[in-house]
């Protein structure tokens, strides 16, 4: 939905420390809200959603409710910065569900819950027609208006420690408010009768486990081995390889943090001489290990070093040994569409990230001895993990606050959460846990 929008220097959002450098700063530009609005109002006017104005002017066919508090400001954000200003306009006010204003009346978790159901449902009939929402000769354009990735957020092995930083450094205990004890920050793993709820549906912890294993069974993980992890998280999948498997693990991460209570949680389960955890990047890792497992890690690599990362793991594994993979994926056209792309998840969330296809996948592995041979497909795991994350996030919002994060954050946290569920419910993004093999 983005117009014209021009390539400027970017300032780095510090949210942990409730910085938003021109965030309240509505864009002047009158003639690309004028378009910006007329692509709107035409791409709305067919779907199942409605947008609401203050004067009670209505577009869309009716359904989830976004109400568009000040559209000058909502339209000058679009015209200059498309999708990013659509996600800007929600943390500030500017477009909201429910009522929830920033600085307005307080609203319970239960409230915003239930602000943040209808703004995921509206964010997936986007999803669902982001191909279409706007018009063909304007994608056309699209290299003409979009923002590209900054140079500083290129994943060379200096700039993927500051990207990792950004994101998984911001608090653990932050984390730890809507992750389940396992602490695993990536999909879940439900069946139907999970998704259909009721009293044979597992809990998210149970969820994660089934995961995990699913992933050491891709690995063909057996007691005895010596496993490599690439992306350790907070330990939860070699602290589980470890104790079901009887396996040892070396693990490879960037973040401070993650490290830190990683090792902290490893030796709490008596399991120091087991795992190592060690803050190295994955292309200066050396040694021979029996199977290899990244889960979600693959898309903090950047599309330059795919290959890359692939010839590493090759390297490092065993003949005979095998590996799991569990990626986010694009559908490739959308991946070719989008590659250069710079969206409001890098600005906010993710710096520097960027997610292959499945077509992306099989080509990198060109330039190694490593083919898939198994496959299994958790998208719409994935958007019922992001709606538990999301309702737990907000059912804790007194801890989130008492640790420093503004309202801002709380805003821009539940955006992208939902943002990321729509995305999974309407199969415009996918999860895939693959087993790679040698020839």
């Amino acid at each position: 939905m983005g117009l014209l929008s021009p390539t400027r220097d970017r300032d780095i959002p510090q949210p942990s420390s409730g910085v938003w450098p021109g965030l309240a700063q509505v864009p002047r530009g009158p003639a690309h809200a004028r378009i910006a609005a007329a692509v709107i109002k035409g791409a709305i006017a067919k779907l199942p959603i409605s947008m609401v104005f203050p004067d009670g002017t209505v577009w869309g066919t009716g359904g989830p409710e976004l109400n568009i508090v000040r559209p000058d400001a909502f339209f000058a954000r679009l015209g200059r910065d498309g999708l990013i200003g659509f996600g800007e306009a929600w943390m500030t006010g500017d477009m909201t569900t429910r009522g929830w204003i920033p600085g307005g009346t307080p609203l319970s978790g239960t409230e915003i819950n239930e602000a943040t159901d209808v703004l995921a449902a509206a964010l997936t009939v986007m999803a669902g027609r982001m191909s279409s929402l706007v018009p063909k000769p304007l994608q056309k354009l699209r290299n003409g208006w979009q923002m590209v990735q900054p140079p500083s957020e290129e994943n060379t092995v200096h700039g993927s420690v500051e990207n990792i930083h950004r994101h998984y450094d911001l608090s653990n205990e932050l984390f730890s408010t809507f992750l389940d004890d396992s602490m695993m920050y990536s999909s879940a793993w439900y069946d139907a009768a999970d998704a259909r709820g009721g009293e044979h549906s597992v809990t998210l912890e149970a969820a994660q486990e089934r995961k995990i294993d699913g992933i050491l069974d891709l690995a063909n993980v057996q007691p005895g081995m010596h496993i490599l992890e690439i992306g350790s998280g907070w330990g939860g999948l070699a602290i589980r390889a470890v104790q079901q498997r009887g396996v040892r693990v070396t693990t490879l991460t960037l973040s401070v943090e993650q490290k830190a209570l990683a090792e902290k949680r490893i030796a709490k389960a008596g399991l120091t001489d087991k795992i190592s955890v060690l803050l190295e990047d994955y292309r200066d890792h050396r040694g021979t290990y029996d199977a290899v497992v990244s889960v979600e890690m693959i898309e903090a690599v950047g599309e330059k070093y795919w290959s890359d990362y692939f010839q590493c793991i090759d390297r490092l594994l065993v003949p005979g040994g095998k590996v799991g993979l569990q990626a986010i994926t694009i559908e490739h056209e959308r991946l070719l569409a989008t590659r250069n792309s710079y969206t409001w998840v890098h600005k906010y969330v993710f710096p520097g990230g960027v997610l292959p296809s499945l077509k992306a996948i099989d080509s990198a592995l060109d330039t190694t001895t490593l083919r898939v041979t198994e496959s299994r497909r958790l998208g719409l795991s994935y958007a019922k993990t992001l709606q538990e994350w999301r309702h737990r996030f907000n059912d804790k919002l007194d801890e989130i606050t008492a640790l420093g994060f503004d309202e801002t954050f709380v805003r821009m946290w539940n955006f992208y959460l939902a943002y990321t569920e729509a995305g999974f419910a309407a199969k415009y993004i996918d999860d895939w846990q693959l087993g790679l093999s040698r020839d």
